[in-house]
């Protein structure tokens, strides 16, 4: 059975730039932290990476500290700072957030409250205003762009509007970098997260940019890497891989954004197939990867499974634990009905998607899934 990988948000393969980087990398693979040659060079293949890295993203190449992925990044954002310090009293959490983004807000010690969105899942830029007119500063935590809807925010108007209160922006960008262009300057967040794995690099590889002068600590404490916010030895082969993809993932930005015609094409077939199938997120700008729809009374975690067993690779629109599929908090934050939530679909193409083909051949599963039958990927 020849596979269709459909679940590109959730991870996209590695690409040929990065697997070649990782592997010159591992020749390399020697503590950054020892003076001696082999140590050195490979402090030197390091900065040289961030600076690569600083010039994508457009930050400093000190404000880039190197993590081992999303997670971490989100935990450190929220977590590493000194308590008679912190600059922020609250956190406010858009409703749609990660868990990884969420978790950690619950296990930070303060005060937290929700920014609702709207039906499209755009955060609503007046209950945030509401929200910042209270006294107390805070940290408001905002996604780039969604992981299930693939809805992009306003950031740049976020960013004002929290600046304007004299609070704080974490911006979670996880999705986003590798997919549309991003630029910590123009963004205007005072932390972002980086994903890898998201954009073709290795798994266990990320980053999280801090904005000069800002007094984050560490999340992991020892040696004092990473400019003493991120202890322990950096993975040198990730790093170079992370850099290799999203030079390659920039460079293709514009093939990336062709991808927007596939999904609307997918999406207008879904609904000719089924009258009453919703596209969420449809109403406002979303990554031209991804496809967010459900037919309303179906369950989710039935038609992944009967896809999967045609050959097809997709998730559930709400986030999986251990395999489990839950009821998506993004759904409901949305107000989509819970009959419809449940059937909720994610559909995400990326850099080594054939689109074309792959919609003709979804499109042709899906009609004989909705009909009981069960053709494979190869037929």
């Amino acid at each position: 059975m020849q596979r269709i990988y459909l679940d590109h948000n959730a991870t996209s393969p590695m690409r040929p730039e990065a697997i070649a980087a990782f592997t010159a990398g591992l020749g390399q693979s020697v503590n950054a932290s020892s003076v001696h040659y082999e140590g050195r060079a490979a402090r030197q293949k390091i900065e040289a990476s961030r600076q690569v890295l600083a010039e994508l993203l457009q930050c400093k190449p000190q404000e880039l500290v190197f993590t081992s992925g999303g997670s971490e990044a989100c935990n450190q954002a929220i977590k590493a700072w000194d308590v008679s310090t912190r600059p922020f009293q609250r956190i406010l959490l858009s409703a749609i957030e990660h868990d990884a983004v969420i978790k950690a807000a619950e296990n930070a010690g303060l005060p937290i409250d929700t920014i609702a969105v709207d039906e499209h899942g755009l955060v609503s830029i007046e209950d945030l205003r509401r929200k910042l007119d209270e006294p107390s500063s805070a940290l408001v935590c905002v996604m780039a762009a969604n992981n299930e809807t693939g809805v992009i925010q306003p950031m740049a108007e976020i960013a004002a509007l929290v600046r304007a209160h004299g609070s704080l922006l974490f911006c979670d960008a996880s999705q986003a970098v590798g997919k549309m262009p991003i630029s910590f300057r123009d963004i205007g967040a005072d932390m972002m997260a980086v994903s890898a794995h998201k954009f073709g690099g290795a798994l266990g590889a990320g980053a999280l940019l801090v904005k000069q002068g800002l007094s984050l600590g560490a999340l992991i404490d020892g040696g004092g890497q990473e400019g003493r916010k991120r202890s322990g030895t950096e993975n040198l082969p990730a790093i170079a891989a992370m850099v290799a993809a999203l030079q390659a993932a920039v460079q293709g930005l514009e093939a990336f954004a062709s991808l927007a015609a596939e999904r609307d094409r997918l999406e207008q077939c879904l609904v000719s197939l089924n009258p009453d199938l919703v596209v969420f997120g449809k109403g406002a700008p979303r990554l031209p990867n991804t496809s967010c729809f459900a037919v309303p009374s179906s369950r989710a975690e039935t038609l992944v499974m009967g896809l999967d067993l045609a050959g097809v690779s997709v998730s559930s629109g709400a986030a999986c634990s251990s395999g489990k599929v839950g009821t998506s908090h993004v759904m409901r934050a949305m107000g989509v009905a819970s009959n419809v939530a449940s059937g909720a679909l994610r559909i995400s193409f990326g850099w080594s998607s054939q689109a074309a083909h792959e919609v003709d051949a979804f499109i042709k599963i899906w009609r004989n899934q909705m009909s009981g039958a069960r053709p494979s990927a190869a037929e």
